[in-house]
């Protein structure tokens, strides 16, 4: 019985840790992604380092955002739902155009579809498949479009409209472009582009795959083992370039900045000193927020307003959940009825506060004399302190007012002190 019982856990744990290294992918794209077969290229790529895509595509030739949107065929594959990631690619050259004419055409369309991955796949991410440019530039356009007349106006073009349309629709980035200028900078005998200067060469494929699966299972791609049939130095060097451009800034991309976080403010009432307004600072649809304020009681609102029934310092706990995903936040509120006209000192000052056995007095040289009340306003220690320190370690939790006199017994300082 006890091996049948380790062999089931290990079934268990394996199933776990193969569905966490297994992601599920819709590329929509156009040829950029179809030449070379760039899914089964990156599903290679992912299982020489130990992880595994399963992925569908719809690459039509030259097809445009806006063509995926109402082509009828895309919106399908993103209403199957269960995808990990949908990867979106725009034509080659409308990132580059101008304004007027990427804000009608290009941007609308992103944000459709992003809106029906979100409606069909809510534990799925959006990645905007970055390009690159033109190897000399974009020469059909260049006579109108002076900025695409070469790569680098091009692709400087191209990489702040991906940059764009990730921001507008908090999605990721697959930089594939970035890395392509790296390699163009630093590996200048590694030819990324096919015969028409447009699409990529195996090598410029190899390099997409390695940025893209560096983006989605966030691991090194030095990792990656598979060359396809590239020499190994040329395969090395390509990882080196992803490793710097991709997995060494990975927070440039968007790479878990919209993971599920559980960061909350505070907010004590006006009008009554007990009662505390929490907010989460992140709205994540389709989560579930689960507080706990410290005193027993609990809630699952987003924004919950909770009222204690005694002075103190409490313990509030934020737990968010999403697809499978759960985050902790933990602070210490203090709450009081204790109502008290703070006098202040320039220069004097104590710390800690909250604190928990010993306040040091700063710049104390005036004060004689302290008292210290509790909530019901009766002094419970006073006292000449002892070289600018003061001993609260048999104080109670809760809170006090502290006051400080000097030798004629004129207050110098009032203030609440937290004792923790």
């Amino acid at each position: 019985m006890k091996q049948k019982f380790t062999l089931l856990v290990f079934s268990i744990l394996s199933i776990y840790i193969s569905a966490q290294n297994t992601k599920n992918i819709l590329f929509l794209g156009n040829s950029y992604t179809e030449v070379n077969n760039l899914p089964l290229l990156l599903k290679n790529v992912a299982i020489s380092a130990g992880k595994n895509i399963t992925y569908d595509s719809n690459t039509p030739g030259g097809h445009t955002l806006q063509g995926h949107f109402t082509n009828g065929t895309s919106p399908a594959k993103i209403a199957q739902g269960n995808w990990d990631y949908v990867v979106l690619q725009e034509q080659s050259q409308i990132p580059s155009f101008p304004d007027n004419y990427v804000n009608t055409n290009m941007f609308p369309y992103a944000k459709k579809l992003d809106s029906l991955i979100n409606k069909y796949n809510p534990c799925a991410e959006t990645v905007f498949y970055m390009t690159w440019g033109r190897k000399n530039g974009d020469a059909s356009n260049c006579p109108t479009l002076p900025t695409v007349c070469t790569y680098v106006g091009m692709d400087n073009a191209i990489k702040t409209r991906y940059e764009m349309m990730a921001q507008q629709n908090q999605a990721i980035v697959s930089p594939v472009g970035a890395v392509w200028r790296y390699i163009r900078n630093n590996y200048p005998a590694i030819e990324l582009y096919s015969s028409d200067e447009s699409h990529p060469s195996l090598e410029g494929s190899y390099a997409a795959a390695c940025a893209f699966y560096t983006v989605l299972f966030r691991d090194n791609p030095e990792n990656i083992t598979f060359n396809s049939t590239l020499n190994a130095t040329t395969a090395q060097q390509i990882r080196w370039a992803t490793k710097a451009v991709v997995y060494d800034a990975m927070s440039t991309w968007n790479v878990g900045k919209y993971d599920v976080h559980s960061q909350f403010t505070s907010v004590v009432s006006t009008s009554n000193p007990l009662t505390v307004q929490f907010n989460a600072e992140y709205n994540y649809p389709g989560a579930t927020y689960l507080w706990s304020f410290g005193d027993g009681q609990t809630s699952n609102q987003k924004n919950p307003i909770h009222s204690y029934t005694a002075d103190g310092v409490y313990t509030v706990n934020l737990k968010v959940s999403k697809c499978g995903t759960e985050t902790y936040e933990s602070k210490n509120i203090t709450v009081s009825q204790l109502s008290t006209q703070e006098i202040k000192a320039e220069n004097l000052s104590f710390f800690p506060n909250p604190a928990q056995d010993i306040i040091e007095i700063k710049n104390g040289k005036n004060v004689s004399y302290y008292e210290i009340y509790d909530a019901g306003s009766r002094l419970i220690q006073n006292g000449q302190p002892k070289e600018n320190y003061i001993n609260i370690q048999h104080l109670s939790k809760g809170i006090y007012i502290i006051r400080f006199k000097n030798k004629q017994g004129e207050p110098l300082l009032q203030s609440k002190l937290i004792k923790q």
